[in-house]
Formats: structure tokens, C-alpha cells, sequence
């Protein structure tokens, strides 16, 4: 008889996996103005990439569920993997409709992952330490793009940012075969009974998540917070060359640093929230960081300094990348036994439209006012909903965990 999968085992190939397809989700963005010129479009169209790309990854989280159940988290992934790498190997065609059909692709890839990635954690993590053991395998968002801003410019400035799609894709498929062996003990839970039906598909995981208060404010907060989170990310390589005049390996490896300080800030509040602040607290204290942050944004090209431009882009990044762990594992604690997949991809369902409609508004803020810097200033909207909610809302949590 084989020796059980470890949980350690299960938490890095689940990181390994978010990560590669945070890296995929973010390959066209940190060369946007590479691509764009390429194409002959403005960069605000950035906004409907990331558009088309969650719009995929909505319809796919709703369905995870089923799809988790009948076929198993690993080949869950495994389909996910392959979605990505063929989206961004779409991407490398020299069209907009390409583009938009590759973002699509990586959507649809990109949903799966994290209701598959709860599933298994949720059944292998002690309750105490489900913050921070989801919020390390939620680093894999920041860290992808980490890799994103890191090795992409760098790739295409060395052989074409073509070229440089391409070996991300391709790396993307050698992760999809390296978890191949974890398929036999970790998907030996899979039921083939489960019914994989579109209608009830999108359905069951929404009726699921508005039937309880905790799981729906959940929902409704994640909207919010996935606005501030992919207009810093998606943007912010445009904002650094168009307003700060950075060049695009520069402005790169800044991004780079912000998601760097959003993997710590995953880390940090995760731990925070199970030792000392609680879990609605602590999203609380995050929307607060948000807000300054964005506000303090506008203000950086008026400031002649390098330093400062990374401080507050790190701590805008390590709140507005890093509510993720402590937010996934607020629904699973939330969810009823044996339904965290389910209730995990019907919230994210509500964060993935925060981000079909956040990206493009950015876009358009940006445009009316030619400036990416009032646009970030927007950003202290929704990020003080996140705070009224949560206020509002805070005895809920208290009042389903009984």
C-alpha cells in the first residue's frame, strides 16, 4: 500500500498550480504596451482582457463544483492548466480577436483552481490554522505575478514578446503533467454520480451562497476587494510608463516588488487573523489600507523618488493582493461540511464579476481624465463599501458559526 500524500505535498502542488496560472492571467499585462502597439490599440483596452478573462473564469467557478466532485480536484487542475497555456499561446497571434478568445481560454482555465485547491485543503488543514494555510497557498496569486513581471519583459525583450508567450505556455503544460501522480490518492474522494449540468451548474453554488448571511456578505465583499486588487495589478505597468515615465523593465520589476509584498501581506494577515484579529476584523483593517493607498497613488508623480514609489506600491499591493487567504478561508469555515468547493466557487462567482466590471471602469476613469493616477484615487469607493459591509454585517459571522 502507498503512503498517504502529505498535507505539505498537497499545499505545494496547489500553490505551484495557482501560481502558474496567476502567471498566464498576467503574461499580456506587464508587456500591455509592447502588445499594444503590436496591435494598434490603446492601452485602455487593457481593461476588457481582463474583462473577457474573468468573464470566462465566472462561468467556470460556478461549475467547479460539479466538475471537482465527479472528476477530482488534480484533474480539475490538470484542465486548467491546459485552458491557460492554450489561452496564452492565443494571445501570441498578432490580433485583438485572438487576444480576446486567448483571454477567454485563461478565464475559463482559471476558474477551476481555487474551488479545487479548497477542496483538497479544506479536508487535510486543522481548523486553527485554516487562514494561514490558505493564505499561503493564496501567495501563488502574487507570486505568479511576481514571475509575471520578473520574466516576461525580460523574455520579450530578448526574443519578441511572442516568444515570450509561448514558453509560458509551455511551462504551464509541463505543470499539468508534473501533478499526474497525485491523481490516485488525491481524487480517490471523486464521485462519477455527480451530475455535471450547465443550468444547475451556474445555479446550485449562487442558491448555495445567498441562502446564508456570512457566505453572501463574503461574496459581496470579495466584489469589491477584486476591483482594487486586478485595477492595481492589471494597470500598473501602464500607470508607471504612461504617467511616470518608466521604462517597461523597470515598471516591471515594480510590479514585481508589489506582488512580492502581496505574497508577505498574504502571509502576515493570514497569521494575524487566526493568533490575534480574527478573520472579519482583519478584512476590515485591509479595506482601510486599501483606501490610503489609493489615495496616496495620484500623488507619485509629483514625488521625485524611486523609494517612495515602491513603499506605497508595496503596501498598496500587500493589502489589495493579500484579503485572498484570509477571505477563502472565512468560506470554508462558513460552508457547509463537504460543500467548501461548492460555496468557494459560488462566492468567487461574485468576485470574478467584481472583475469583469472593475478593469474596464478603471479604463474608462483613466481615459476621460487622461490620467491613471485619479483613476487609482477611484479605487477609495469600493474599498469603503468593503469597510461599511463588514461593519454592517459583522454578527452575522458570529451568529452562523454557533
Amino acid at each position: 500500500m502507498s503512503k498517504p500524500i502529505s498535507a505539505t505535498v498537497v499545499l505545494v502542488a496547489t500553490l505551484t498550480v495557482q501560481s502558474l496560472v496567476a502567471m498566464c492571467l498576467l503574461t499580456l499585462p506587464v508587456v500591455a504596451p509592447a502588445v499594444a502597439e503590436t496591435l494598434g490599440i490603446s492601452t485602455v483596452y487593457l481593461g476588457l482582457y481582463i474583462a473577457f478573462a474573468y468573464a470566462g473564469a465566472m462561468s467556470a467557478s460556478l461549475l467547479s463544483g460539479g466538475v471537482v466532485r465527479r472528476y477530482g480536484a488534480i484533474r480539475a487542475s490538470q484542465i486548467g492548466l491546459a485552458l491557460c497555456a492554450a489561452g496564452v499561446a492565443m494571445c501570441a497571434i498578432e490580433s485583438p480577436i485572438a487576444a480576446a478568445l486567448g483571454a477567454v481560454l485563461i478565464g475559463l482555465g482559471y476558474g477551476p483552481i481555487t474551488p479545487a485547491s479548497s477542496h483538497l485543503l479544506a479536508r487535510s488543514t486543522p481548523a486553527h490554522r485554516m487562514s494561514f494555510v490558505f493564505s499561503v497557498k493564496q501567495t501563488g496569486v502574487p507570486l505568479g505575478g511576481v514571475l509575471a513581471g520578473v520574466v516576461v519583459p525580460g523574455l520579450a525583450d530578448i526574443a519578441g514578446w511572442q516568444a515570450a508567450f509561448l514558453v509560458i505556455a509551455a511551462a504551464t503544460l509541463l505543470c499539468a503533467v508534473a501533478i499526474q501522480p497525485l491523481c490516485a490518492d488525491l481524487d480517490a474522494d471523486k464521485d462519477r454520480t455527480q451530475a455535471v449540468s450547465f443550468g444547475n451548474g451556474l445555479a446550485a453554488p449562487l442558491r448555495l451562497v445567498f441562502s446564508q448571511r456570512s457566505l453572501a456578505v463574503l461574496a459581496a465583499v470579495s466584489f469589491f476587494f477584486s476591483i482594487t486588487q486586478l485595477s492595481l495589478t492589471t494597470y500598473m505597468v501602464t500607470y508607471l510608463h504612461d504617467d511616470l515615465g518608466m521604462g517597461l523593465i523597470v515598471a516591471g520589476f515594480t510590479l514585481a516588488v508589489a506582488q512580492a509584498a502581496g505574497v508577505a501581506g498574504r502571509l502576515l494577515w493570514g497569521y494575524l487573523s487566526d493568533r490575534f484579529l480574527g478573520p472579519i476584523a482583519m478584512l476590515g483593517l485591509l479595506a482601510v489600507l486599501i483606501a490610503i493607498c489609493s489615495l496616496a497613488t495620484p500623488f507619485l508623480q509629483y514625488v521625485d523618488s524611486q523609494t517612495l514609489t515602491l513603499i506605497v506600491l508595496s503596501l498598496f499591493g500587500s493589502s489589495a493582493v493579500g484579503w485572498n487567504g484570509v477571505y477563502l478561508a472565512e468560506v470554508a469555515r462558513q460552508a457547509p461540511p463537504g460543500q467548501a468547493s461548492i460555496a468557494t466557487g459560488g462566492t468567487l462567482s461574485m468576485t470574478f464579476l467584481g472583475i469583469v466590471i472593475g478593469p474596464p471602469i478603471f479604463g474608462m476613469i483613466a481615459g476621460a481624465f487622461g490620467s491613471y493616477g485619479l483613476a487609482y484615487a477611484s479605487l477609495v469607493v469600493p474599498a469603503g463599501l468593503c469597510m461599511w459591509l463588514l461593519w454592517r454585517h459583522r454578527k452575522a459571522f458570529a451568529a452562523d458559526a454557533a
